[in-house]
């Protein structure tokens, strides 16, 4: 997705500008609201008609001053019937409109008035996270374990103990670890810094992962901590396949299981094992708020630090 393509009004692309610079959204969901807005763009311009081919480029601001909550209703109503998408799918929409509008009235106040803030959508269920058991955990820590590579078990041993994020994960420096306090900063969404306190399972891999780094000369004077071969960060593909070789040695695979389902299982422990409540998960996971946390109370109930120490994989080590 381009920031800048001749296919979109200059507003689009000054819009997409806004949220990749301004609001410092991620990747994912910059293009996500881009391909969501551009379509309702194409709606709006069409008429409804032969939506995906209509030419948006020269699209006025004058038409979009002309859009009324019914076109969005009936934009969303299209997202349904004509494009199948399920609750989800068009709340998604709603929420990237909700941001265009925004920017189009605070930020470049092309419109005086907001035609999406009175709108009334159903919230859609959350559904229940995915994640595995602590039998599955402790295979999969095994059976990493039972590999030569003290890398791929120390970033599982991450996952599965403090719940980051796989973006987070391959942004870490050596420089963020703090083996005196048995502590680590990650930077998460929105460029926002988190300390994530480290149990002794970490710690352990970590230093045995951190002793073997060090036997490589290329990899002096690269801050990262998870290298690649080429002893340069590791990125993000690589860690997925990792995960999922990891996961298929240990018969695992088949069953939907990713990095962030991994991100899951630590929270889903924590809450049932930990003792850790919605605001000490919240602080871990680094959520904005307790409602995208709210998604664990389907399990069972201090510090971030004492929910950590309390995870059952806590004292598994290679």
């Amino acid at each position: 997705m381009k920031c800048n393509s001749g296919d979109n009004p200059e507003f689009l692309n000054d819009y997409l500008v806004h949220i990749k610079v301004v609001k410092m959204l991620s990747e994912r969901t910059i293009n996500e609201y881009y391909l969501d807005t551009r379509l309702f763009l194409k709606f709006i311009h069409s008429k409804g008609e032969d939506v995906d081919d209509a030419d948006i480029s020269k699209m006025t601001e004058d038409e979009l001053r002309k859009i009324t909550i019914s076109d969005i209703y009936g934009f969303i109503f299209y997202a349904a019937d004509e494009r199948n998408n399920l609750d989800k799918a068009r709340y998604r929409k709603i929420s990237a409109l909700r941001s265009f509008f925004k920017y189009l009235t605070k930020t470049a106040q092309i419109l005086t008035d907001d035609p999406i803030k009175d709108i009334e959508v159903p919230t859609p269920k959350a559904a229940l996270p995915k994640f595995l058991s602590l039998d599955e955990s402790l295979r999969l820590l095994k059976t990493a374990g039972d590999s030569d590579s003290a890398r791929n078990y120390c970033i599982l041993t991450l996952f599965l103990n403090c719940g980051i994020r796989l973006s987070e994960l391959i942004g870490i420096n050596i420089s963020d670890i703090d083996f005196y306090e048995n502590r680590m900063k990650v930077l998460g969404k929105g460029n926002k810094e988190r300390m994530i306190y480290l149990n002794s399972a970490c710690i352990d891999a970590l230093k045995e992962y951190i002793a073997v780094r060090g036997e490589n000369p290329k990899s002096a004077g690269e801050p990262a901590l998870f290298l690649s071969n080429r002893c340069t960060r590791i990125s993000k593909r690589r860690v997925q396949q990792i995960v999922e070789d990891s996961l298929t040695a240990a018969g695992l695979d088949g069953k939907g299981f990713t990095t962030h389902k991994l991100r899951h299982t630590a929270a889903t422990l924590m809450y049932q094992y930990g003792d850790a409540d919605l605001l000490t998960l919240k602080e871990l996971l680094g959520h904005a708020n307790t409602s995208t946390t709210e998604i664990y109370t389907h399990l069972n109930h201090e510090s971030v630090r004492k929910a950590v120490e309390e995870n059952p994989l806590a004292k598994v080590k290679k």
